[in-house]
């Protein structure tokens, strides 16, 4: 995969410090990284990925696993405890109404980084399921709604995720002109879903999914499920207006 540098998720504000720094958390908000996978990630010269992550550690932004790698650390992880998901507030009734029409597995996912993150998820009380654990991170090179997070992506994102994913820009053009994502087994064998982008003002920050097995999804994703998930995104992005 390619560098991801500082200028790829995030605008420079001009405060050199804090502009590596956010570089830094994104790129450990996707998977741990050692020294040198930070460097590699940041473009960032090896003492000063060491000294700003090492600041970073001191201040609980970022821990270290078994290995000695950095991660995410518990600042932000009691900081979001504490604090009210507007998203996730206005998508809790429109998820359980999704899966009470589809019958379904529903979820909600945010990018984060170089990866999206289920930050909500509701489920059918029986019958087989795609059970996605909130706080999961998956890749943005396989599934509908990594194709709706790339649809939309800035210009350095798609060169460093294109090159290994399933899918290429004709694809992401594809999901801009239909308004959703559908796959078949592409991220996981016997699994298809449908995807929709939540906008909060124009802007893409949420991808919401309807998925199952293979067999309740045909003859396709959209032909089954496509008007109610339409309804459902509408109503989550009017919201958020």
């Amino acid at each position: 995969m390619g560098k991801i540098s500082m200028t790829d998720t995030h605008a420079e504000s001009g405060i050199k410090v804090l502009d590596r720094a956010v570089a830094i958390l994104t790129a450990v908000a996707s998977r741990p990284h050692s020294l040198a996978e930070l460097c590699e990630a940041t473009g960032l010269p090896r003492a000063t990925a060491h000294r700003l992550a090492t600041a970073l550690e001191t201040h609980r932004m970022l821990a270290r696993t078994s290995d000695g790698r950095w991660s995410i650390g518990s600042t932000f992880t009691s900081l979001c405890a504490s604090t009210p998901d507007r998203i996730i507030d206005a998508a809790t009734p429109i998820m359980a109404t999704l899966m009470e029409s589809t019958n379904e597995s529903v979820q909600l996912y945010r990018l984060t980084g170089t990866s999206r993150t289920c930050i909500a998820a509701v489920e059918p009380s029986s019958g087989l399921q795609n059970t996605v654990p909130v706080g999961s991170r998956m890749p943005l090179t396989h599934g509908s709604a990594a194709r709706v997070f790339m649809a939309y992506a800035s210009e350095q994102l798609k060169a460093a995720i294109l090159p290994v994913a399933a899918f290429d820009e004709n694809d992401l053009a594809q999901v801009r002109t239909d308004g959703y994502a559908s796959t078949i087994s592409e991220r996981e064998q016997g699994l298809a879903s449908i995807t929709m982008p939540i906008f909060d003002h124009g802007q893409v920050v949420a991808a919401l999914s309807v998925s199952g097995p293979t067999e309740r999804f045909l003859p396709s994703p959209e032909d089954r499920f496509a008007e109610a998930l339409t309804h459902a995104a509408r109503a989550l992005s009017e919201a958020l207006a």
